[in-house]
């Protein structure tokens, strides 16, 4: 069996359609879906709570405050007790096989401690939702700008180079659908929420599932819808703030300490000035200026970011 976790934040009708989908696709898989809502203020649990007749337990979690992604996530896993847990985006829906595909391919491999499936968007276009690990050197190159010289290697830990249309191991695969082994997750004791609020959780995890010598795997056999952006397009400057901090906290995690001050420095120094330069000379003033507003956030946190901090 299967248990789902959303977490939600002012997802809106995004929700609903997400659990609407679980209803008509749950193929008698799934035992309990857990919503952890992050303080949101819009209607959208009251509309997953008036559909009828679920197939499924529904348990919903109400935070008074925004714990962050990693931190619900963990919550919910705590009211999580089927064989596997899948973490899934309010912005994602199912379509017939997504959970018997993943679900079956976990069952007949007792290696793989994490999978996900192929994920489209309009116009049935494949998204590019696998990862590597970063090195210091990606980091580097992307904050610097190094990355538009045409004679620099600048290979991205994402992996839009790769056009996601066969079946392989991987890294990672971002968390809009995860499929992990429960037993697995609470192994690693979830997601590393002191750390990361948001963003690079889910990296972080399949980091630590590859050290526990489990393998990660994107299956192409079957497919999910997933929107993309989701609610965090909601608030760019803050999104930029979360995104570049979860990036430093990464670097001092599972890189040497040179290492990590190289990233720091390159991205607290030099890399706003290439943002603002790229933004003004395509003539949005609006990004420049959600670059400035983000990294102001950003240098008034600063002193945190070596020592781990990112509550």
């Amino acid at each position: 069996m299967i248990d789902i976790i959303f977490v939600n934040w002012n997802a809106g009708n995004l929700l609903k359609e997400a659990v609407d989908s679980i209803v008509q696709y749950h193929s008698g898989l799934v035992g309990k879906v857990v919503i952890v809502d992050n303080a949101s203020t819009d209607d959208s649990l009251a509309r997953v709570e008036a559909i009828p007749d679920l197939p499924f337990e529904l348990e919903v979690i109400r935070n008074t405050v925004n714990n962050g992604f990693g931190a619900a996530c963990n919550q919910g896993a705590e009211k999580c007790t089927a064989e596997f847990i899948l973490l899934l985006n309010p912005d994602a829906c199912l379509y017939e096989n997504s959970l018997p595909t993943a679900y079956q391919y976990l069952k007949e491999h007792d290696d793989v401690g994490v999978c996900s499936i192929q994920l489209v968007e309009e116009g049935n276009k494949i998204q590019r939702t696998c990862a590597r690990f970063p090195t210091p050197k990606m980091l580097i190159v992307h904050s610097t700008g190094l990355n538009r010289l045409p004679f620099i290697d600048a290979k991205s830990y994402h992996m839009g180079d790769w056009d996601h249309r066969d079946t392989r191991e991987v890294d990672h695969v971002i968390g809009a659908f995860y499929l992990i082994r429960r037993s697995l997750f609470e192994q690693l004791n979830g997601f590393d929420e002191e750390r990361f609020f948001v963003y690079l959780e889910d990296l972080d995890l399949s980091y630590r599932v590859k050290q526990a010598g489990y393998k990660i795997v994107y299956l192409t056999e079957a497919q999910a819808f997933h929107e993309g952006g989701g609610t965090s397009s909601q608030v760019k400057a803050t999104r930029l703030f979360y995104s570049l901090r979860s990036r430093m906290l990464y670097a001092f995690k599972h890189f040497s300490k040179p290492a990590a001050w190289a990233v720091f420095l390159c991205t607290m120094i030099w890399e706003p000035v290439v943002r603002v330069i790229i933004a003004l000379l395509k003539g949005s003033t609006a990004d420049a200026k959600n670059t400035v507003e983000g990294y102001k956030m950003l240098w008034s946190r600063a002193s945190d970011i070596n020592q781990g901090k990112g509550r």
